[in-house]
């Protein structure tokens, strides 16, 4: 299927060129042992990043490095031609790029680029059945589960939102900015909010036991006459649940929405999603997590026979769990679900357990321990690039790892040079 063996280029590109694809996906700015009860407390007040300073001469040297990289990808135009979940994997990453570029460097050069990104993807929106614009494309739930459907894509849009809501932000704390780029900022965040509702009014969103989660539809648009598929009178029941990466990407867009809007429903949705991933934890020898890729949430990720719609475990791609502590370390910095003891257990399974122990070409073995699988021999596990501010050995690897003109160093170059790459609001 195209967006799955898309996901996984993206994936292996990025494990390959530096130690982890998860710098590129908030990016881009996680997840990560059994709870019995919703844990919705907070914990007692949004964490503060430890400052990491960065030596002179190797930020100068990265940023040289990586200012024609990202200008040789962007020349690819992605955002002229994607849509669905591919505006996620092929658009963000060089959307967030020219963020966190901005915020590296101070040149607005690099949102007049992202501004011309966001644009071009944004125009190329249609009007669908209920109202709401969206960018469908065939099979766009990206998902066996959910296949041949024309329609768009929460990840997707998600993940190419998220950048532009960050700039809406920038914008409005520097008064400097508004002049240029106030209308669009406040344009790019009422176009978020709405995607938001679009999402919401479909019964995409399901409250559960431990907390709340995103479904893929089982429904889309029939073409040729602009109304939608017979699955949509079943539209809060039916439906496949987003594994644990894709619900921590669309998780770490509505924390920016609240960060921006201060509106307290975007805050509670990101909140129950990362309750309900905490109640999956499974804390190995007391003191290692190890989660699964996916599990069934509820009735509608259920067979008629009984069987779950898609396996349960860990999956041999160790890039998808790079993703998910991006949106774990989100939380805990905005005060949400995650607390210290959860960050040292995280640090202590990527250095303690999974590390091979060199700092020169270092490699990770997968958070289970389960031998590498053959597909991606190059990243049963990756370096968890979100935690780096918080341990010195961490960080130690990644500056002795990281190529900044790589596919993976797009946008973790500039997010690490700020310092303020996953800080909250940032």
């Amino acid at each position: 299927m195209v967006p799955a063996l898309t996901r996984r280029r993206f994936l292996t590109r990025a494990a390959e060129s530096a130690l982890a694809a998860g710098p590129l996906l908030p990016i881009l700015s996680g997840t990560i042992g059994a709870l019995n009860v919703l844990q919705r407390e907070t914990s007692a007040a949004p964490a503060s990043r430890p400052a990491v300073g960065v030596d002179p001469q190797l930020a100068k040297d990265w940023l040289a490095r990586w200012e024609p990289s990202i200008l040789g990808e962007a020349r690819g135009r992605a955002c002229d031609r994607e849509t669905g979940e591919e505006l996620g994997w092929l658009v963000s990453p060089i959307s967030n790029g020219f963020y966190y570029g901005y915020l590296a460097t101070g040149d607005v050069k690099w949102l007049d680029r992202l501004v011309d990104w966001s644009d071009s993807w944004v125009k190329r929106g249609i009007k669908e059945p209920d109202g709401f614009v969206g960018w469908p494309k065939d099979d766009g739930a990206s998902t066996a589960v959910v296949p041949g459907l024309f329609t768009d894509n929460i990840l997707g849009e998600a993940m190419a939102l998220r950048p532009m809501v960050l700039m809406a932000n920038a914008v409005r704390r520097t008064p400097a900015l508004k002049e240029k780029y106030g209308d669009k900022a406040r344009e790019y965040l009422e176009l978020s909010e709405k995607v938001f509702d679009k999402w919401d009014s479909r019964g995409c969103w399901r409250e559960v036991k431990t907390g709340g989660v995103w479904v893929v539809p089982a429904f889309g648009i029939d073409q040729k006459n602009n109304r939608w598929t017979e699955g949509y009178e079943r539209r809060k029941t039916d439906g496949f649940s987003l594994p644990a990466n894709k619900q921590n990407l669309v998780a770490l867009w509505i924390l920016a929405l609240h960060d921006v809007t201060g509106k307290p429903q975007y805050r509670d949705r990101a909140e129950k999603w990362f309750a309900a991933m905490k109640s999956r934890m499974r804390l190995r020898d007391g003191k290692f997590y190890v989660w699964n890729y996916w599990d069934k949430a509820g009735p509608w990720d259920v067979k008629p026979d009984g069987a779950p719609k898609h396996w349960e475990g860990v999956h041999p791609n160790g890039g998808y769990y790079g993703i998910d502590l991006e949106g774990i370390v989100a939380a805990y910095e905005h005060g949400l679900v995650f607390d210290r003891q959860d960050i040292d257990r995280l640090i202590a399974t990527n250095r303690d357990f999974m590390w091979d122990g060199k700092m020169n070409g270092a490699k990770f073995r997968r958070m289970d321990g389960e031998a590498a699988d053959a597909r991606w021999k190059q990243s049963p596990g990756v370096l968890w690039e979100a935690l780096v501010p918080y341990d010195e050995t961490l960080r130690k690897i990644f500056e002795a790892n990281h190529k900044p003109d790589s596919w993976g160093g797009l946008a973790s170059t500039p997010a690490y040079l700020s310092n303020i790459g996953r800080a909250p609001g940032a």
